[in-house]
């Protein structure tokens, strides 16, 4: 009998080699290559070839063809609309990927539970029996409009037969648990294998937009965070969502990593209760410390999530080092604060070299944006005087390498946010100071600095 052809199949952008490499051929990535058996691909799947095909439609100018807004429904849930753009839409297909047990099903089987009282809704699951989803539901207290929730389970792991319920049962939406445990009898590979995960979630997505049933794909992730199998995988569906947060915390964020329909790095903010997750009305306030008085050592700084500004307390903590000082950060990158330090050392003459220097963000939030830099190195500067900075204070803006500070993004919009939060002193860019009124806006004293010196000199003197 002749044995089976291997090939090696890249984890990360689904690439194929005939034999294992360190190093992918395709993206370069290493140690990615995982071996699997090749897969003959039946012939009436995809077109036989291109000689002899005929063209199925002519092909038309953009300006010739005709186009509207999409039609979105609300979910029920306003942070989840958030993050989607508005609401769901018709034939289209996100994927949610989160750690096991941070909320990805609790917050799919709410919001299909909302759904169903206006539409046909379908969620099926390849890690639980349908009990299981019937005890999760009651207790979350789902009780749909008749007394018992209306969304109809499907326990099932076939790719074939949960073709065949979606086109028998039509549903408005459906929430597949999880793409990972489906497989095709098309392929021999196990359920989870890059050939199957990526042959299912094609065939649902062909699904979703001959059908224009909406398709949510429930996603396992990697030790690393990043969701499990083929890069492809995020490549061919309409929106990414990653679920965000610490386990051992009640509050968790969902971020729109990709979204063809709405704004990318939009986030939702929740907070894991008896009754399932529920969105939180005033973000800002999870990610300020609730110490009395000020601190040495913590600037409060306004972030930009999507369209929504952040308020984000930055702690620091500098103390004597030995001869190898460390440079950790929570939240922020570290090769930026290694940045940040030499900056200080250069331009403002704030000597750290011999010091161990600790930057986080509280909350477990993630800063990405450079209009962090002002209040993190505010915050260094605060921690090595060992004076905290006046209450009411925010700062926000990018330092370049030079020295100088650089605007933000939509810098009205944040101070806006902060005043109508309370705050009262704020040392941003020039370039994002009002035109015309130096004071400030709604109570709020603006400091307009060039240099990360002058701002130094001015957070010294307040």
């Amino acid at each position: 009998m002749a044995k089976d052809k291997s090939i090696y199949t890249c984890t990360e952008c689904g690439g194929t080699s005939p034999k294992w490499l360190g190093k992918c051929p395709n993206c370069e990535a290493w140690n990615t290559l995982i071996e699997s058996v090749a897969e003959g691909a039946p012939k009436h799947r995809y077109s036989a070839g291109a000689r002899g095909l005929i063209a199925s439609q002519p092909v038309a100018t953009l300006g010739e063809i005709e186009a509207s807004d999409v039609d979105r429904q609300p979910t029920g849930i306003d942070e989840l609309d958030r993050v989607l753009g508005g609401g769901i839409v018709a034939g289209g297909v996100v994927l949610i990927g989160g750690d096991p047990g941070i909320g990805k099903s609790t917050l799919l089987l709410q919001a299909l539970d909302a759904l169903s009282r206006s539409m046909k809704t379908l969620y099926v699951t390849g890690e639980e029996s349908g009990a299981q989803v019937a005890l999760r539901s009651r207790r979350l207290g789902l009780n749909g409009a008749n007394g018992g929730s209306q969304v109809r389970v499907l326990a099932e792991i076939q790719l074939e037969k949960i073709a065949a319920t979606l086109d028998v049962e039509q549903p408005a939406v459906c929430v597949i648990d999880s793409i990972q445990t489906l497989y095709s009898d098309q392929l021999s590979s196990a359920p989870g294998s890059v050939a199957q995960v990526r042959e299912c979630a094609a065939q649902l997505t062909r699904t979703a937009k001959s059908t224009g049933t909406t398709i949510v794909l429930v996603g396992h992730v990697t030790k690393d965070g990043a969701l499990a199998g083929p890069r492809v995988l995020e490549h061919i569906v309409d929106t990414v969502l990653y679920f965000e947060g610490d386990t051992h915390s009640s509050f968790r964020l969902v971020r729109a990593i990709k979204n063809r329909f709405g704004a990318v790095n939009e986030i939702g903010v929740f907070a894991m209760t008896e009754k399932g997750l529920k969105g939180v009305a005033n973000p800002s306030a999870i990610f300020l410390s609730t110490h009395g008085e000020p601190v040495a050592g913590s600037c409060v700084l306004v972030t930009l999530e999507g369209t929504r500004p952040l308020l984000v307390e930055v702690q620091a903590l500098v103390d004597s080092g030995g001869p190898s000082p460390r440079r950790l950060s929570v939240g922020i990158e570290r090769d930026r604060l290694a940045m940040m330090l030499a900056v200080l050392h250069r331009h403002a003459g704030i000597v750290s070299n011999d010091q161990d220097v600790f930057v986080n963000a509280v909350g477990g939030v993630r800063i990405s944006e450079p209009a962090a830099d002002l209040a993190v190195m505010l915050a260094i500067q605060s921690s090595l005087r060992a004076r905290a900075l006046p209450r009411g204070f925010i700062a926000f803006g990018e330092v370049g390498l030079a020295g100088e500070v650089r605007p933000a993004p939509r810098g009205q919009e944040r101070l806006r946010e902060a005043a109508k939060l309370g705050f009262s002193v704020a040392i941003v860019p020039k370039a994002n100071a009002p035109k015309g009124n130096a004071k400030g806006i709604e109570g709020l004293t603006i400091h307009a600095v060039e240099r990360i010196e002058q701002a130094i000199d001015i957070a010294r003197s307040l």
